[in-house]
């Protein structure tokens, strides 16, 4: 509702103006005087009669009177009714609105706290009219709404009729009580037209707020796992909950999801494996039951065919008894009977004798009848039982039933097992990996594993046996010797008794480390040649050199280049010069690769070398630094130094190790002023029993003290120029150019060029050092090349 402007009663309150507004309707007309007043209806949005109560012209945002800001609410509503009838852009005649009033303010801190979602905003945002004080007013959608098109299809008459709306307008208090308690972020209540026009819409129009809130949703609390709106973070009921962006939760989720359909799916997987492993010993239960009842019957079939043969045994013995009883029993009744007739006869006889009257004959009669009783009667009767009726015990031996009725539960014994071949890389210096298979189905309760070393003399069966019991199929082995040959042979055991052994294996452990010979290592600014020598008895298959480049920053061992496949116990190594490298060397065999040797350090900043004492005369010393050679005495006939095949035997001279670089080489010789010496360069065949320089192979600079001056001379096949120098050098630079075939030599003191040789060297060479008078010499290697030995 709004007033006239210039009104006396103007700002009467709000209540009054309410109590005034249930007044009868007026038909015809939007306008109703009481005691001097003039009431508009608020539900006239599409009326022309209201939009007459407006001025023509808007005002600023300024300080304004009541009065100016109610003329500019009717003014715009006027615009709206020409938009809505004109097609003018209504959306945008709010939004000015919106701005003049300082709406958008609130708009513009909602769009700061959805971080920019501007179609969500203009989405939810409604645009207000103000009422009557500025703190009640209706807000609606311009772009959502269709009551404009339903206003318009009424009749003005319609349209004026203050009717039921006008009497709801005094429950409006409660019903923005209502609206704050539901959206307490809200300054002013919203209200839709539909609302205004009719109670039985309100349920309509919350349903609608409630999805606009869903699809406005924004952000994502989570503590109580719901989408939300920014407001309700900010004012509402989740403001000290945790929230996340919408976008950030779901794509949260989805992650969640995935991992569990990922777990799920592994879930899935061992499953599917194990259904398919019950699925085998499904098939492994039928395999062994049709395998026992194979084994119940013939264990079964073996018994009962022991149990007969028993039978017929034990039968025909006791038939055996029978007959036997029975042939004795039968010679004894015989033999009684036989007995028994002859006593009868001897009855019959004698009675007949005794009724003889004829006493001669009787007489006659008498006496023999008398020989044949008295022999008769001599004879013993036996009247024992030559066998007794009864038949002895037999005890039946039913061993050999029990043990194959026993021999029907019992697992047999089983098959042999087949030992693996090693596998590379499974051994170390002292222990082996051995590992074999059982290709049946017997029970194995443990294995029994024999080893011993492999010798290849004559009795090697002499070498002791190990034995180990595991369970697995596999065994490390420990405490063995590196580089080593053992046989392996395995066997089964259960119950039932072992197995027969595997065929043998053979299995070789790792070799030892290899020692880097230092001295022997020689180096330049680009490459280097590492010798050592292997701890191994056995031969090795190849050697493996690791170098790791060392910075100032990080001195680690990280391995920066390997050089495998090495046959011998020295390889050429090319490296970047002005470094320093730390190089380690392995060894490799069948059953793997040995530890690391002991690191040694390689510098490329000049050319490094040794001295090989196999080539010192006997009366040279070299002091421990290793770089120094003294003579004390010329003459020592009882001398204890080792004499080697290739020493000098008439030059005091020793021979460096071989430079086998291509390139630049430099290296400086410090001497003292008295002392004689030859320095150069020879080849490894230049003679023991000459002198360096006097032959062709050899070339070296000589200086000797004469009464007048000290000569320097510099010699190849004895020939030398005719060279003056005025400053004798007490640090000689040597430097050999094997690309330009040059060999020349420096004052170092004072960067003086004393000679050069220009001879092409078909073979690398060696430096060389002798002594003509008792003296020492001090060799400096690893020096760099100074720039002042650049020669034209």
């Amino acid at each position: 509702m709004s007033s006239r402007p210039g009104s006396a009663r103007e700002h009467e309150t709000s209540e009054q103006l309410l109590s005034h507004s249930a007044s009868p309707p007026v038909p015809e007309s939007s306008e109703t005087e009481v005691e001097g007043l003039i009431f508009y209806h608020m539900d006239l949005y599409g009326s022309k009669d209201r939009f007459d109560i407006f001025p023509e012209e808007l005002s600023g945002q300024g300080d304004r009177s009541l009065g100016d800001m109610k003329r500019d609410s009717a003014l715009s509503s006027e615009k709206i009714q020409h938009s809505q009838e004109a097609g003018y852009d209504l959306e945008k005649e709010v939004a000015e609105l919106a701005k003049m009033y300082g709406i958008d303010e609130d708009r513009e801190k909602e769009l700061e706290l959805l971080g920019g979602h501007t179609e969500m905003v203009g989405s939810r945002w409604p645009h207000t009219r103000t009422g009557k004080a500025g703190s009640q007013g209706s807000i609606f959608n311009a772009s959502e709404s269709s009551s404009p098109a339903k206003e318009r299809s009424q009749s003005p008459k319609q349209q004026r009729l203050p009717g039921p709306k006008q009497q709801r307008l005094p429950g409006k208090a409660s019903q923005d009580e209502d609206q704050n308690k539901v959206r307490a972020e809200d300054e002013s209540p919203i209200w839709s037209r539909e609302r205004l026009s009719s109670c039985s819409m309100s349920d309509e129009w919350n349903s609608q707020a409630v999805s606009e809130e869903e699809e406005a949703a924004d952000v994502f609390c989570s503590t109580c796992k719901i989408p939300i709106r920014a407001f309700d973070k900010l004012f509402g009921e989740h403001k000290d909950h945790e929230v996340a962006q919408l976008p950030s939760a779901v794509e949260s989720e989805k992650e969640e999801i995935h991992k569990n359909m990922c777990k799920l799916e592994e879930q899935i997987a061992q499953m599917e494996n194990f259904a398919s492993h019950l699925e085998e010993i499904f098939i492994t239960v039928e395999e062994n039951f049709g395998r026992q009842e194979q084994n119940f019957e013939v264990h079964y079939n073996d018994a009962v065919q022991v149990l007969a043969q028993k039978y017929e045994e034990q039968l025909e013995a006791l038939g055996e008894e029978k007959r036997q009883k029975l042939e004795a029993l039968y010679e004894q009744l015989v033999s009684c009977g036989e007995h028994l007739n002859t006593c009868k006869e001897l009855t019959d006889t004698t009675q007949e004798l005794c009724l003889e009257n004829d006493k001669a004959s009787f007489m006659k009669a008498a006496v023999t009848m008398v020989e044949r009783l008295e022999e008769f009667l001599k004879k013993e009767v036996d009247l024992e039982l030559s066998t007794q009726p009864e038949f002895e015990e037999r005890v039946i031996d039913f061993s050999e039933v029990e043990q194959l009725m026993n021999s029907i539960n019992a697992v047999p014994a089983p098959c042999a097992p087949v030992i693996n071949p090693q596998a590379p890389n499974a051994a170390t210096g002292t222990s082996l990996r051995v590992c074999w298979g059982l290709f049946s189905d017997d029970t194995v309760e443990c294995y029994q594993l024999c080893y011993k070393p492999v010798s290849h003399e004559r009795h090697s069966d002499e070498q002791a046996e190990h034995m180990l019991k595991v369970k697995e199929t596999y065994c490390t082995i420990t405490n063995l010797l590196p580089n080593t040959q053992y046989e392996f042979w395995v066997s089964a055991l259960n119950a039932s008794g072992i197995s027969p052994p595997s065929e043998k294996a053979v299995y070789v452990t790792a070799p030892s480390p290899p020692t880097i010979k230092t001295e022997k290592i020689r180096s330049c600014e680009s490459a280097a040649l590492v010798c050592w020598e292997s701890r191994d008895l056995n031969p090795v298959d190849s050697y493996t050199v690791e170098l790791s480049k060392l910075t100032d920053e990080e001195n680690s061992n990280n391995i920066t280049e390997s050089v495998v496949g090495i046959p011998n116990c020295e390889v050429l190594i090319h490296l970047q010069p002005s470094q320093t490298y730390r190089i380690c060397v392995r060894a490799l065999n069948l059953g793997g690769s040995s530890e690391r040797s002991e690191p040694v350090l390689i510098h490329t900043t000049g050319t490094y070398f040794c001295l090989n004492e196999d080539t010192a005369h006997p009366l040279l010393a070299i002091l421990d630094d290793g770089f120094t050679i003294a003579c004390d005495e010329l003459e020592n006939p009882e001398c204890d130094l080792p004499v080697y095949d290739n020493s000098f035997t008439r030059c005091i001279g020793i021979l460096g190790s071989l430079i086998p670089f291509p390139g630049k080489h430099y290296w400086e010789v410090e001497v003292a002023e008295d002392t004689e010496y030859r320095i150069g360069v020879a080849f490894e065949n230049t003679p023991r029993h000459g002198y360096l320089g006097a032959n062709n192979s050899s070339w070296c600079m000589r200086h000797i003290i004469t009464p007048s001056r000290h000569k320097y001379e510099f010699l190849h096949s004895g020939m030398t120029p005719d060279i003056r120098i005025t400053v004798p050098p007490t640090r000689i630079g040597i430097l050999l150019d094997y690309e330009n075939c040059r060999l020349s030599f420096f004052n170092a003191d004072i960067a003086q060029h004393l000679h050069t040789f220009n001879s092409h060297f078909q073979h690398y060479v060696h430096p060389c050092f002798a002594l003509e008078t008792p003296g020492i010499l001090q060799i400096h290697t690893g020096v760099a090349i100074p720039p002042w030995t650049a020669l034209p």
